[in-house]
């Protein structure tokens, strides 16, 4: 596939060919693993406007799984990401926005710069404010550029849960449900930091009461 898309890096086809390939990966992991998806709060989704969805980082699988559940989203990934073969060049070209977390003030502000830009085209933004992987049962303050995006773009804060972590772990894959869930929108223009503990503290909650992953539902997708 990627030599096909480095003849044609023109965004949306490329974000149409990752979403194909993220496709093809759930598919195999649901007939393989009997791995499935559960939506909650779909009431909440913002698909008709831009808004920045924030999510708990456990795995992969959501950095994956959010070309699917949000199509044309743009996501913020650390910069190290492009190192991994195949998925770390659909990433650079999807594109989305890769952060060198090193870069200090002026990542920010590029960050910043970019989302701004790809929220004029339409696109909801996603981040996770963890900043890195963080185990099922850790929790971890949030990094300052969520707020940040808050600020500068105006922007509506949808809170994402999800338990992918219990069997989407780095050593295995296993069968199960996973839940997520998506919260009522927080408005734009409320203080920062009153935003930022609501949603730390909503996220580090909620996680832990979404349904047992090894419990497989017929309603599961």
């Amino acid at each position: 596939m990627i030599p096909v898309l480095a003849l044609a890096r023109r965004p949306r086809l490329v974000r149409a060919a990752v979403r194909v390939w993220t496709g093809g990966v759930f598919a195999l992991a649901r007939g393989i693993l009997r791995l499935r998806v559960r939506e909650q709060g779909l009431e909440n989704k913002h698909l008709d406007s831009p808004c920045i969805y924030v999510c708990n980082h456990q795995s992969t699988w959501e950095t994956l799984a959010f070309n699917q559940l949000v199509p044309d989203v743009c996501i913020i990934a650390k910069h190290e990401l492009r190192r991994i073969p195949i998925f770390g060049w659909f990433l650079e070209h999807s594109p989305m926005i890769l952060i060198d977390r090193s870069g200090g003030g002026r990542a920010l502000a590029g960050m910043i710069t970019q989302a701004r830009e790809e929220a004029a085209k339409g696109r909801s933004i996603l981040i996770f404010p963890e900043g890195t992987r963080v185990g099922v049962n850790d929790r971890c303050e949030f990094q300052p550029g969520l707020i940040a995006l808050y600020r500068k773009l105006g922007l509506p804060i949808v809170p994402v849960a999800h338990n992918a972590g219990h069997v989407w772990r780095r050593d295995v894959k296993t069968g199960g449900t996973i839940t997520v869930a998506y919260f009522p929108a927080i408005p734009p223009g409320l203080p920062g930091a009153e935003v930022s503990a609501q949603v730390e503290a909503l996220l580090n909650v909620e996680k832990d009461h979404l349904p047992p992953c090894t419990a497989l539902s017929d309603n599961a997708k």
